[in-house]
Order: structure tokens, then sequence, then C-alpha cells
């Protein structure tokens, strides 16, 4: 029987689409990934830096741009500074009415009253009335009386907050209150960014947003983990970096008086404010708490630092997925690590 050659013509091409596909497959599971930097961006008051790897440089630039967007959405939502933010329109107003707010700050929210619950108050970002105080002590150089701080505090109190779910709302009981999300905000914008990563296709990243840090995935070239060095507290020691700690993924907060402080009469006030006495919270130099969520992180490092030593380290101690090393004061810069640790420095 004679054959008809033109047959095989379209077995050849369907050959060569095969063998060419599994040619460009192999190249492409041989090819370097590639690593995007996104430099350092101006946000919240600091600088976020994003770390991409992606498989080639339109994906990872992609993945940048989508976690920048992320960052500068939930800064503009929630900037205490910023008076078109919602933060500042509910603090205007959460007094005389309900206020509603979007999906975003109400989550943010929501968490920090579970924080608050967590912390017996420790963490609580109805502390607004005394971070003002203190700011406007900085700028005249003296330091609140008592009775200013008595006053401050009347006005504080996670539990004078009123959430309502199904309209997502907030109020305030008492009059003068306002919400400071600065010790939880980078943290949730973080997550977001990462998440926004995810979704863009990232393969992996590290996203730090004034050193609070969340990475995961694929590390740079050469890299095993994801390294992150731990700032030594006491300024004038020649070691710069305490720690490096190495992550596959996770997150890693610190909170500390060595950067952000009120300067009163030559004395360095830390950032951080005890609720419950109005004072700033001096005990610990430094918090740096590891744990898979960057908000997580970023809440429970300013709660350890109100919490002190101890009690902090017990809080964290009961969290299976969560490590704390605590730096004391200044002599001493005793440092205390939480059970699990030493397993993430290098």
């Amino acid at each position: 029987m004679k054959r008809n050659s033109k047959s095989f013509i379209p077995i050849a091409f369907a050959v060569i689409f095969v063998l060419s596909f599994l040619y460009f497959s192999l190249v492409n599971e041989r090819a370097e990934p590639y690593e995007a930097d996104s430099g350092y961006r101006p946000v919240m008051g600091t600088f976020a830096h994003v770390i991409v790897i992606a498989v080639e440089e339109k994906a990872a630039q992609a993945c940048i741009e989508a976690a920048i967007e992320q960052i500068n959405k939930i800064d503009e939502l929630m900037s205490y500074h910023n008076p078109d933010s919602e933060i500042s329109r509910l603090n205007r107003s959460a007094f005389e009415n309900p206020v509603k707010v979007g999906p975003l700050t109400y989550q943010v929210i929501k968490k920090a009253v579970e924080f608050s619950r967590l912390t017996d108050g420790a963490f609580d970002v109805t502390v607004g009335p005394l971070v003002d105080l203190w700011r406007r002590a900085g700028d005249a150089n003296t330091v609140p009386t008592q009775q200013q701080l008595q006053e401050a505090g009347s006005r504080v109190g996670w539990d004078k907050l009123i959430l309502e779910d199904s309209e997502q709302s907030v109020q305030f009981a008492v009059d003068g209150m306002r919400l400071d999300l600065g010790g939880i905000a980078k943290g949730f914008a973080i997550d977001k960014a990462i998440e926004a990563i995810e979704e863009a296709g990232g393969l992996g990243a590290l996203v730090d947003i004034g050193g609070d840090i969340r990475c995961f995935g694929k590390t740079p070239k050469g890299q095993k983990y994801w390294l992150v060095g731990l700032q030594n507290p006491d300024l004038e020691s020649e070691e710069q970096i305490l720690f490096t700690l190495k992550l596959s993924a996770g997150a890693v907060a610190t909170s500390g008086d060595y950067q952000r402080f009120v300067l009163i009469g030559g004395r360095h006030y830390s950032h951080i404010i005890n609720q419950k006495t109005g004072n700033s919270a001096e005990a610990l130099s430094s918090v740096t708490i590891i744990t898979d969520s960057a908000t997580d992180a970023d809440a429970l490092a300013t709660a350890v630092s109100v919490m002190g030593a101890a009690k902090g380290t017990e809080l964290i101690e009961k969290s299976s997925s969560t490590e704390a090393i605590i730096i004391s004061a200044a002599p001493e810069y005793k440092i205390t690590k939480t059970s699990g640790a030493e397993k993430f420095i290098k």
C-alpha cells in the first residue's frame, strides 16, 4: 500500500513542538531566579525595604510594586499624623458617634484588642493621649506632672472601646480618647505586603519596615537562610550587631529605647508607654520577638517592653511558635532568651 507522505507533516511538527517545550522547560529549571531590590522607600515615619526572588525580572518588579502599594495603602489608612487617615477621622469623631471604618483598619483594631486582653493591657492602642502628652513634654523639655499623667491616663484603656462587628464601627466611651496603631500597623503592613508578593507569584521575599521583618521562600543566591541582624542596644559598643538571626520563614520585630525616644533635660525617655502608670517603659532596652506573623511580632515586642523580662518571658513561653530575645536596660544589658530562641541564632 502506498503511504501518503503528507500525513507525516503534522506528526513531525508535533514532535518538534514537544522537544522544544522540554528543552525550554529544562533551560528554565536551570536558570537562576531573578532577585529584585526595592531600595529604601520612605513610609510610616521610617523606610520600607523589599527584596523579592522571582522567575524573571518583570515578575520580581511586579511583586515589589504590589508590596509597596499595600504598605502605602495601610499607611494612608492608619497614620496617626495624617489628618485625612481613617484613624485620624475616627479619633476626631468616635466619642460623639460610632465611626465606620474599612475592613483593614477594623481588622487591625480587633487584633489590637486581642493583644490587649492577652497582655492585660501592656499593649494598648488607646494610649494616644499619653503619647501626645509625652510628645508635648519633649517639645517643652519638661517631664509631665503626676496630675497630667493621671488626667491623660483617664482617657486611656482598651476596655473603653466599643466595637460593632456588624457595622465595622468604633466608638469611644470617654471623651478625648485617641487610638495610636504605631505598635501594630507596621507589622500588619508587612504581612499584607508578603500576601501581595505571594499572590503575584514571588518565589521568596523579605519585607522590612523600620527593622520589623518578615520573610518566606527562596533565599538570595548563596544563602541557606534569610539573615537578620539584631542591633546592639549599647550604642557605645564596638559590636554593632549583637546577633544574626537565621530564618527560613517567619517574622522578627524589635522594640527598643535606643533609637526612638523623647529627650528631656538630657535624659532619654522611651517612646513605649506603660498605660497603667503613664510613664515610659524603661526596664528593658530591647525586645526582639520571633514568630510567624509580623503583626503578632510587632504587638508582642511592645507588650513585653512594658511587662518586663520576667512576665514577658513567661508570656512568650506559653506559645510554642514564638520566641524572644530580651535585653535589660543600661548599663547591665543582661540578655534573656526564651527556651527556643537559640535555634534562630546563626
